[in-house]
């Protein structure tokens, strides 16, 4: 197929693209590659593509109307994945209008695109965030999500809502993958373990929020990937049971699907400082500092929809993935 891949320099973007590459695939893969972290280590992640003749990188800004239409006028897409957005939940504390552009104004630009151009399948980032002040563990999609605590979970929501308006107008299927704590090779600087790694190789403190108490769904990036592209191939259906007085969030009677893509096993925020600490053979000094504005205490998903709709679940054990993001981050940095 012919796959339009936003944020395709991203962490979970470029290694999708490189995916879909190896089992044949087209791929156009488009990234502003803004400076919100190290634009080296976008350009190192798209130098993995540049091997394949299937493989198209395009500079494009999502939030740039005239430009997204005319790519999908030319390109003529048949699948669609968004990914590139405005990440990060302490980020939009300060940088509001930065979301706003990226996944609001970027969203509907990339829906018109679909609409207008005949695309069968947008599959797009969601967040675990969007479950936002819900305590009712593990978090179903089929719950209510209407209490964000952050403008980043505000603004996925929002992308539902957008995505759902679109099947239901235009009947264009959407699935939304709510994505919980991803980690793994080829991560972004601004999230734990990176930071915790970085720092401490170089014996600098580490700031460890909600002293520690923090559980988190993590979620290793071939995981990730593994759900994206299965639900690639499968475009949205209508449920033909959805009822009005009753109505399932994760379902419609028009085709739109929500999932989450977790690793069903919330990890202590500590047990998994201890973990990295026996893959590095050294202890972190730690800043215990309290819960931060934005952030939710716990996150753990219920992937009982994935398991029944795609036969698939999430199964990285954590300390071979830290393991291996350990390995990739010495290789990548040159540390011995």
């Amino acid at each position: 197929m012919k796959i339009l891949v936003t944020g395709a320099a991203g962490f979970i973007g470029s290694t999708l693209s490189l995916r879909l590459l190896d089992r044949g695939d087209e791929v156009v893969g488009i990234d502003n590659l803004n400076d919100y972290y190290d634009v080296n280590l976008k350009l190192a992640r798209l130098e993995r593509l540049q091997d394949y003749d299937d493989f198209k990188f395009i500079k494009l800004e999502i939030a740039d109307r005239a430009a997204v239409e005319e790519l999908f006028a030319r390109e003529q897409f048949q699948r669609v994945v968004h990914l590139a957005a405005q990440a990060g939940v302490r980020y939009s504390i300060t940088h509001p209008r930065a979301y706003i552009d990226s996944n609001i104004v970027g969203f509907i630009n990339i829906l018109e695109g679909c609409r207008r151009h005949a695309v069968e399948h947008l599959a797009y980032a969601s967040s675990s965030s969007v479950y936002g002040a819900n305590t009712k563990m593990p978090f179903s999609v089929h719950d209510n999500v209407d209490h964000p605590v952050s403008l980043y979970a505000a603004s996925k929501k929002a992308n539902e809502l957008m995505a759902h308006t679109y099947s239901h107008l235009y009947n264009l299927p959407t699935t939304g993958l709510r994505f919980f704590t991803v980690y793994g090779p080829w991560g972004r600087p601004d999230m734990s373990l990176f930071m915790f790694t970085r720092n401490i190789l170089e014996g600098k403190a580490i700031d460890v929020f909600n002293y520690g108490n923090h559980r988190r769904d993590f979620t290793y990036i071939d995981d990730i990937v593994e759900g994206v592209v299965r639900v690639i191939d499968k475009p949205a259906q209508v449920n033909a049971d959805w009822e009005s007085g009753n109505p399932d969030p994760a379902t419609s009677f028009a085709p739109y699907r929500i999932y989450n893509i977790g690793n069903n096993n919330p990890v202590h925020l500590l047990t998994f400082i201890e973990t990295l600490e026996k893959c590095l053979g050294k202890e972190a000094i730690k800043n215990l500092l309290p819960l931060q504005p934005g952030d939710v205490p716990d996150t753990y998903a219920d992937v009982s929809d994935l398991v029944n709709d795609l036969g698939y679940k999430p199964a990285m054990l954590l300390e071979d993935g830290i393991k291996s993001f350990v390995q990739w981050y010495k290789n990548f940095y040159r540390i011995t």
